[in-house]
């Protein structure tokens, strides 16, 4: 689950018109939630305005259950599912969806694997039986699985193109290490080749059974549709109850660390600063989203006046705090020129020991509820994004409250709360420094640039 802490645009706020959903008051968002049978759960938000239907099938694991040596079979599995089915070829399939009006698409994390389907209304019972063809009656066929090792290889190679996505790749690994959280989910260009139909239909058999799936249903429909056209289609699946997730909690090494991603003749760099966050069941959590929101978390938050209004250095600098089942992480992310990547480095981790230091004022907490209580109309202003929140609740174990009381816990909070979440969850003791740009020319001055340095590591960009 990625939901992140909290970036958006003040100036949005100001102008976009209230939508549907402002006016509702927390009760009225909630979802219904309908036993689906066999340990599957369904999750229902009516709303008539529009003649569509939103599905969203999620399972309860995801890629952290693969093997080293089948990393990226969960998403060639998921993605497989559309390549052939109950006698359609992948042609088939595509002019099927195209013809009703629908649409579909796989998500796959470390946790979940997430399915959503958008069709309109009247074709919502033809569009229903084909998704179930494609969950349950799947073929796999062994030139299309060629095909899409192929292009998963090629993803994999072209990712390299971008430094933000290695950037990122590199700082999760660089967080959690061995973890299943420090691995991607595409696999590697080592991994892929030696993923074969065997393992793509273990991976169905182990993910795809009744009591492994939480279903979301938004839009045009009612209940006793629900109940009748889309609830046949976790049925028809295998028995079996939810896959357990024995992913451990991450730890974090001690002492300040340089990761340095070895790009050549890179005029930009991009930096990742970061350790371990927030957990939604820490007491503190909230308490811990406000202050971020503060120091990283809009568009007027410290790190982006200071990086790019003061000084012009990135045009973008924000810190995020992601969310999963386990432990995920806080980062602090800029892209400035390489002349100036060793002063912004050096700027952000005092900013960050001043946060830690001094808390949030006053003016900034007052700021940071406001704005959040007000920005959160726009988590609920679609049926979809309702239903959604009652999906993660029960897919990642997040408090029962956790989105239909969240305007009222941003407004508990209070400056003591923020301050004493900072000194308890980060620490300037302990972090990594990321950096994608060339070594030769910055590895040095970056070093210099962080106190009490204990390791650095230079990776070549390509490295898998």
């Amino acid at each position: 689950m990625k939901r992140l802490f909290g970036i958006a645009t003040t100036a949005l706020l100001m102008t976009q018109a209230p939508t549907e959903a402002t006016a509702k008051s927390p009760s009225e968002t909630r979802a219904t939630r309908i036993d689906a049978g066999g340990g599957a759960v369904a999750y229902l938000v009516e709303s008539h305005e529009l003649p569509l239907v939103d599905m969203s099938i999620s399972f309860r694991s995801g890629s952290a259950l693969e093997t080293d040596e089948k990393h990226g079979s969960t998403r060639l599995f998921a993605r497989m599912l559309r390549r052939g089915a109950a006698g359609r070829s992948s042609d088939d399939i595509e002019a099927a969806i195209d013809r009703l009006g629908g649409e579909l698409s796989v998500d796959v994390s470390a946790s979940s694997i997430n399915i959503h389907a958008q069709v309109i209304r009247r074709n919502l019972e033809p569009f229903v039986a084909l998704v179930k063809d494609l969950l349950t009656k799947p073929t796999f066929p062994e030139d299309e699985l060629a095909r899409l090792r192929r292009e998963a290889v090629a993803e994999i190679i072209e990712s390299r193109d971008s430094d933000k996505s290695l950037a990122s790749r590199f700082f999760r690994r660089a967080v959690f290490g061995k973890h299943p959280y420090g691995r991607g989910t595409s696999g590697t260009v080592k991994s892929i080749p030696g993923i074969t139909r065997a393992d793509v239909v273990a991976a169905h058999q182990l993910h795809v059974r009744r009591g492994n799936v939480v279903l979301g249903i938004a839009g045009d429909v009612t209940e006793a549709d629900a109940k009748k056209i889309i609830l046949p289609l976790v049925s028809s699946m295998p028995e079996g109850g939810a896959v357990a997730d024995p992913t451990p909690e991450p730890t974090f090494p001690k002492g300040h660390r340089l990761v340095f991603v070895d790009k050549p003749a890179r005029t930009q760099t991009q930096i990742m600063i970061g350790a371990l966050g927030t957990h939604a069941n820490d007491p503190d959590h909230i308490a811990l989203h406000v202050a971020n929101t503060v120091f990283g978390g809009t568009f007027t938050a410290r790190l982006m006046k200071e990086v790019r209004s003061v000084r012009g250095w990135s045009y973008g600098a924000y810190s995020r705090l992601p969310i999963d089942r386990r432990r995920d992480s806080f980062s602090m992310w800029t892209f400035p020129a390489a002349t100036d990547a060793a002063a912004c480095v050096a700027l952000e981790l005092t900013m960050f020991d001043e946060l830690l230091q001094k808390g949030i004022t006053d003016q900034e907490l007052a700021f940071a509820k406001s704005y959040l209580g007000e920005s959160y109309a726009f988590d609920i202003d679609t049926a979809f994004k309702r239903v959604r929140q009652a999906v993660d609740e029960d897919l990642y174990g997040l408090p029962s409250d956790y989105h239909t009381g969240y305007v009222a816990h941003i407004q508990g909070v209070t400056r003591d709360q923020a301050n004493a979440a900072l000194k308890a969850r980060l620490s300037a003791d302990d972090y990594v420094v990321v950096v994608v740009g060339t070594a030769a020319d910055l590895k040095e001055p970056i070093a210099k640039a962080i106190p009490k340095l204990a390791s650095t590591e230079v990776i070549p960009f390509d490295a898998d």
